[in-house]
């Protein structure tokens, strides 16, 4: 026999074989004398009933199903979704994992949904109107006051302001905010705002660099305002002449009304420890999401807030503190946005002669005397007088 008749004998048989064992396999069942087509369409069966159930009855969402009409067994359905639901209502015993590290030992975290609403929702929706309104409230108290002009006109001399240390911390801090607050709404805003715009391809390179950016800047941030505090938190300690300023609304209803002020005046007391506070626990909370599950900040502070009657949750997995310290972190970003928002205009357009202040470091005499009376009476500070020219007529 030649080795062309063997192979073919093999072929044959071989052909011969092949629907033997393809009824072989049809025939085999599945454990428990369902076969393996039954058995995949009961696990289908089983999850679309569970679904429809959980339509029916939200509450099973987060709770172990009671229902007796709803199989259980995964093994016999093919499907684990009633395990990883009664995970979700947490697991008794030692849960065993490869992994090392904090929050490697939850299998489910069921407040991120909660932290997902209420950062898609109520956060991103009133942080949104609460800069929008600020925009909007100070554009029409523009169109009704206008700019806030010196009342003598331009002397022609100028007064020393600032130095260049306390101009450069003061501008190394505000940068890094304007970066800090951009890049923070950008993450925040760009699932609503920027794909529709742009799209996904475009809005993921915008993401990436808004991350690098924001977490690099927060360390440029945290330093110059430390150093900001040192270099003015005595000049801004509250005295009698604030109650003064305010009373008379810091002159901004009357074009004659003029409150004296030491270096810093009421409204810019209320800025600087609004930026200091803000700034601290926007900081804290900011290191916390950079190290994360490493400084939880909210079991221990609920647990103060508790003994004065507060009935706050102590018990919090790492992930919810991590989402408590986001939600935190922006809310009070979204606040010292909009107490900002209202600095800048008060420096540029709200007010003639006061952005010269820290763009030059010198302001002219009669703005300082109307602004910061007393503090031009002390007689610490530099004058420059400079060609008449200069100078301009009350209007």
């Amino acid at each position: 026999m030649t080795i062309r008749s063997v192979l073919s004998l093999l072929l044959a048989l071989a052909f011969l074989a092949m629907p033997v064992t393809v009824s072989a396999q049809n025939n085999s069942e599945a454990p428990g004398g369902a076969s393996d087509f039954t058995l995949k369409s009961k696990g289908l069966e089983d999850i679309l009933k569970r679904q429809k159930a959980l339509k029916e009855d939200p509450q099973q969402y987060g709770a172990v199903p009671s229902r007796p009409d709803i199989p259980i067994n995964t093994l016999q359905t093919g499907s684990i979704s009633d395990i990883y639901r009664a995970a979700r209502s947490g697991t008794n015993g030692e849960v065993r994992v490869s992994a090392r590290g904090p929050a490697t030992d939850v299998m489910i975290q069921t407040t991120g949904m909660e932290w997902l609403s209420l950062r898609a929702g109520p956060l991103r929706t009133w942080g949104g109107y609460l800069l929008v309104a600020t925009v909007v409230l100070l554009a029409v108290f523009y169109l009704v006051r206008g700019k806030m002009r010196i009342s003598s006109g331009r002397s022609g001399t100028t007064i020393e302001r600032f130095n260049a240390t306390e101009r450069f911390f003061h501008w190394l801090m505000a940068g890094s905010f304007i970066l800090l607050a951009i890049t923070g709404l950008v993450t925040l805003f760009g699932r609503v705002a920027i794909i529709p715009l742009l799209g996904k391809a475009a809005y993921a390179p915008i993401a990436g660099y808004s991350k690098f950016v924001h977490d690099y800047v927060s360390w440029v941030f945290m330093v110059s305002l430390a150093v900001v505090f040192l270099m003015w938190v005595v000049a801004n300690i509250p005295n009698k002449l604030d109650w003064i300023w305010i009373k008379q609304g810091g002159g901004f209803f009357s074009k004659d009304s003029h409150p004296p002020a030491k270096k810093f005046n009421a409204g810019q007391k209320i800025v600087f420890w609004s930026v200091i506070l803000f700034g601290t626990t926007i900081s804290v909370s900011g290191l916390s999401l950079l190290f994360p599950f490493e400084l939880p900040l909210f079991a221990k502070t609920f647990g103060v807030l508790n003994t004065v009657g507060f009935g706050l949750p102590t018990d919090l997995s790492p992930q919810a503190e991590m989402q408590l310290a986001q939600i935190w972190h922006a809310a009070a970003g979204f606040i010292l946005m909009a107490i900002i928002i209202g600095h800048i205009y008060i420096g540029t357009l709200g007010m003639e002669g006061a952005a010269e202040a820290m763009t030059k470091g010198e302001v002219d005499l009669n703005w300082a005397r109307e602004h910061h009376s007393e503090w031009v009476k002390e007689g610490t500070h530099e004058v420059h007088p400079h060609d008449q020219p200069n100078a301009t007529p009350a209007e």
